[in-house]
């Protein structure tokens, strides 16, 4: 079950390294093509912090247990990803973007699989 928990994790890192990253290093304008309308409903400062929360996310859901420091990070930051899900959700709904939650849902899902996975099936020390 480990193994399996682990390769979620890196599933779970590299999606929302490259989405965050993505975030970071382009503009909404050059990103709309790619990512949908949604991004003229948030600020430029706000939309930097999305993607800065989904790169700091991918790095705590790997890293801390990689290294052997702190790796309650990684349960934690799960956590996070999956909230970051539920926001997104949340303003797809809103936007009557219902295609668009296709997307969210499988990453909520291994997020909270991740999350589950090390808070109680093989617990963090």
């Amino acid at each position: 079950m480990n193994i399996l928990i682990w390769i979620n994790q890196g599933l779970l890192a590299a999606m929302f390294l490259m989405a965050g990253l993505m975030k970071l290093a382009k503009s909404k304008k050059d990103l709309k093509p790619q990512i949908g309308d949604w991004v003229d409903t948030v600020s430029t400062p706000v939309f930097k912090l999305i993607g800065l929360v989904e790169f700091l996310g991918a790095i705590g859901v790997v890293f801390p247990m990689a290294i052997d420091v702190l790796p309650i990070l990684t349960p934690i930051a799960a956590v996070g990803l999956a909230l970051t899900m539920v926001g997104a959700m949340a303003l797809h709904i809103q936007r009557k973007e219902y295609d668009a939650i296709k997307k969210n849902v499988p990453l909520l899902l291994i997020a909270l699989f991740v999350a589950i996975g090390r808070f109680i099936i093989v617990p963090v020390v």
